[in-house]
């Protein structure tokens, strides 16, 4: 099979959603697929043997670390080069609208392709975060025209598929996140990565988190959280446009800010550490938690979003709705390195089995049945009664309107 993959985001950010798109990536060549990948330019032009399209782009005002891409008219070029059986576009903002275009719909779109499109961000909770509260009925209605163009949408959790049906979205299919247990392992505990996090302190408790610095994350209560465990460290692993706002919120406190770390650095801070926190509220599934179990941590997380989808109560890890609620798991975990030890192997015993080969053979299945569903509709539509007036003279209204903008892009 043929796949071109449109994203907004690519290497060398880091994120999960890359994550899951480099992942995959590499198992869908493992099996034999050719891969097409257009994103954001970060100055790679390939990945896995695999062709990687650099859009000329320009930081997000509001998330500098985030690029937005405009679509170009050789794009058409490219794909009709490639000859993709499928387009698969994460999370399109603005470089995205092109697979849009390009696929899906009633008819496939002008190359007549079958378009998944997946659903990786809560973009629905977002707006309140950055003070746009007030953009959310907008967002709800983009959310609505980008997905129901989709020959079908994958969502990472159970959670995320409900929340797209009830805003008028269909059709909507689970594609559950994985996660590398070979490198996320407990074996991977070292020495000099504790001490690192410590700050020199290696025999005190340390709590970790791992992932991006930002708003949406709500890691100011984790100052909240540790309250009640006196001499607890807190070592955050990521970075974002928080960071600065962080390290004033936490100054005075045994808090490290550690910045990106990667591969074999990453997987030894997760298994150096005594247990994981997510306070985010806005997680479609939370890679990072399925890392930190894989290591052999227990979670304490908010219970929101995907995430409650993923933890075991009292067996795995606690889920928690306040910040007094934290504090008391947090300390129950401590108190106990048995108790915290077993749970923690419990964890990794139940994701070890949530493997990234498993997860992109479903996507497989899933990639199938799009391209038989677009079949169907495009079989559908041939033998639908005929267009009124009105119709007509609206589509081809939106027909000029997108091919005088084709022109007009370099």
């Amino acid at each position: 099979m043929r796949i071109a993959i449109f994203t907004e985001t690519f290497l060398p950010k880091t994120d999960g959603i890359v994550t899951t798109l480099c992942q995959t990536i590499h198992q869908l060549r493992q099996l034999g697929h050719e891969v097409l990948v257009f994103a954001p330019d970060g100055g790679i032009a390939e990945f896995e043997q695999c062709r990687v399209v650099g859009m000329r782009s320009l930081p997000f005002p509001l998330y500098p670390e985030l690029r937005l891409a405009l679509p170009r008219a050789s794009i058409r070029r490219i794909l009709t080069e490639f000859k993709p059986d499928l387009l698969h576009v994460a999370d399109p903002a603005l470089l995205g609208i092109a697979g849009l275009y390009y696929g899906g719909g009633k008819d496939g779109g002008p190359l007549r392709l079958p378009l998944i499109v997946a659903y990786h961000t809560d973009l629905l909770k977002y707006p309140h975060y950055y003070g746009l509260g007030f953009l959310q009925p907008c967002v709800v209605k983009i959310l609505r025209i980008r997905h129901n163009r989709a020959t079908l949408n994958l969502c990472t959790s159970e959670l995320m598929v409900s929340q797209l049906k009830e805003h008028g979205i269909a059709p909507v299919a689970l594609w559950p996140g994985a996660v590398d247990s070979d490198l996320f392992s407990p074996s991977r505990a070292s020495e000099q990565m504790r001490a690192r996090l410590t700050q020199g302190n290696p025999d005190s408790p340390l709590v970790l988190f791992v992932g991006r610095l930002s708003s949406e994350k709500n890691l100011e209560s984790l100052r909240d959280w540790l309250e009640g465990s006196p001499g607890v460290r807190l070592a955050f692993v990521g970075d974002g446009p928080q960071r600065s706002k962080l390290e004033r919120h936490f100054a005075g406190l045994p808090v490290f800010f550690a910045g990106f770390l990667y591969k074999e650095e990453l997987a030894a801070a997760y298994a150096s550490s005594d247990i994981f926190v997510m306070p985010s509220r806005t997680e479609t599934l939370g890679l990072v938690v399925l890392e930190a179990m894989a290591s052999g941590l227990p979670v304490v997380a908010a219970r929101a979003g995907g995430i409650p989808e993923m933890i075991e109560e009292g067996v795995t890890g606690y889920l928690v709705s306040t910040s007094s609620e934290a504090t008391k798991r947090i300390a129950t975990l401590l108190a106990s390195t048995t108790a915290r030890q077993l749970m923690g192997a419990t964890a990794r015993a139940q994701v070890s089995r949530r493997s990234w080969k498993c997860a992109t053979l479903q996507l497989i299945r899933l990639y199938d049945k799009a391209i038989e569903m677009q079949r169907m509709s495009r079989l559908g539509a041939r033998h639908s009664p005929a267009e009124d007036s009105r119709s007509k003279t609206k589509r081809a209204l939106g027909r000029a309107v997108i091919f005088a903008a084709r022109k007009l892009l370099p």
